[in-house]
Order: C-alpha cells, then sequence, then structure tokens
C-alpha cells in the first residue's frame, strides 16, 4: 500500500571517528511507493564511551560531577559498593519457572553457583527504563561492574538509547585499589565478587594437608596401632 511508513527502523547504521565523537549514519525504511521502500539516512553525532581507570573516574566524579551508576547483580553489589551511587543492574535474577529454565538453573547452582558464589541471572528488561526515570540524556554518567564487561555493556545499551556523557571503569571494581573509593558493605569492592566454595579454598587444602600429614606421621611412628586401626586387606 502506498503511503505506509515502518513503524520501527531497520537499525542499519555506520560509524566513523571523528576526533572524540562520531558521526553515525542511521537508515531505516520510509514510506513505499509502487511497492518500492525509499530509504532515508539520519546523521547524528554521538559520544565516544571513556574508558578510564580507578583514579581517572574518582577525578570524573569529583571534578565534572559524573553519577555513578553501578549496574552488577544485587548480590555483589550488596557485598561492597561505591557510596551514594545508583544501582540498577544489568541482569537480574531469572526465577522463570519453565522447565528449561528450572534444568538450567539447576545445572547452574551445582557448578558456578556453588564454586563460585554467581547467582542464575538474565537480561533485565526494564534496565533503560529505571536509568531513564533517574537520569536525563544530558546527565553525565559512571557506570561500574565488577570485571568491566557488563558496564561495556550497559555503556552501549545507553548509547543507542541517546545518552552521549557516558564512562566505564576498564577492568571493573576488581582492579580498584583498597581506599580509592568510599564503599558501604561488608567486604572490600575489589572482593565483591569473589564468593561460593573458591573463596575458602586455600582453607580446605590447609586443613587436607594437615589430616595428610598427621595420619603419615602417626603411620610412621605408631606402625602396630597403625596396622589395628587400618588393616592391610587380602
Amino acid at each position: 500500500m502506498a503511503g505506509i511508513i515502518s513503524p520501527s527502523p531497520t537499525a542499519l547504521y555506520f560509524t566513523s571517528n571523528l576526533g572524540g565523537r562520531r558521526l553515525k549514519a542511521v537508515s531505516w525504511a520510509g514510506k513505499s511507493v509502487s511497492g518500492k521502500v525509499i530509504r532515508r539516512r539520519h546523521l547524528r553525532i554521538a559520544a565516544e564511551v571513556k574508558f578510564v581507570n580507578a583514579e581517572e573516574a574518582k577525578k570524573l566524579i569529583a571534578e565534572e560531577g559524573y553519577s555513578v551508576v553501578d549496574v552488577r547483580d544485587k548480590t555483589q553489589f550488596e557485598r561492597a559498593h561505591i557510596k551514594s551511587c545508583s544501582h540498577v543492574p544489568l541482569f537480574i535474577y531469572n526465577e522463570d519457572n519453565d522447565i528449561g529454565t528450572i534444568i538450567k538453573r539447576t545445572v547452574h547452582n551445582n557448578f558456578s553457583g556453588l564454586f563460585f558464589g554467581l547467582p542464575f541471572t538474565k537480561m533485565n528488561p526494564e534496565f533503560l527504563k529505571y536509568v531513564r526515570n533517574e537520569f536525563p540524556q544530558d546527565s553525565k554518567l559512571l557506570l561500574v561492574c565488577q570485571e568491566g564487561l557488563r558496564s561495556a555493556a550497559a555503556a552501549s545499551r545507553l548509547e543507542e538509547a541517546g545518552y552521549e556523557n557516558i564512562a566505564c571503569v576498564t577492568s571493573g571494581l576488581q582492579s580498584v585499589k583498597p581506599g580509592t573509593f568510599e564503599s558501604v558493605g561488608s567486604t572490600e569492592l575489589q572482593k565483591a565478587g569473589k564468593a561460593g566454595l573458591i573463596t575458602i579454598q586455600g582453607q580446605i587444602s590447609a586443613v587436607l594437608g594437615t589430616v595428610l600429614v598427621c595420619a603419615y606421621l602417626f603411620i610412621q611412628f605408631f606402625p602396630d596401632q597403625a596396622e589395628k586401626l587400618f588393616p592391610p586387606t587380602s
């Protein structure tokens, strides 16, 4: 039908470097005339996401007025977070109860969850909504996570949504030295990602080592008693 306008763009775009900013060309389907779709192109200047270290991040907060947005899951956030930051998780707990999710959650909890303390999560469908409710598009946002991966992904989504003043801490909070930021929680920022059995691996190894050493010494110095306790099998 002639005159029908596509309700959404086909999201074909490319970028080219222009100093510290980018020229972005976006194409989308416009009017359809006699069965031919006319493509329209829109050009806009978009800012590059800044990737900074902890000290540079501290300056952005103190001198340039950046607001800290922590995009980690609830568990890591509660262990330790930068004081006065906003918490908008990119991933949330996956509590869906379809059979596929139940199987995946069970496998996850018995491996990654048990050994590394990682929660079973899914993408937060309301991430952009929560950010928009708290911060206008001209806000200066410093995104943080534990390793730097989630903050980079969140920055990409916010950039596509029109936010142009975005910075991320390279390698995440795990690279932050103690005392760099004033923090809240039961542990230090760089340790907030550690949980599960891996956190007591050293203690377990020490206990097992002590038991084995004691058993060896007992056998060496008290062979008769050891033979009674551990009779040889025929």
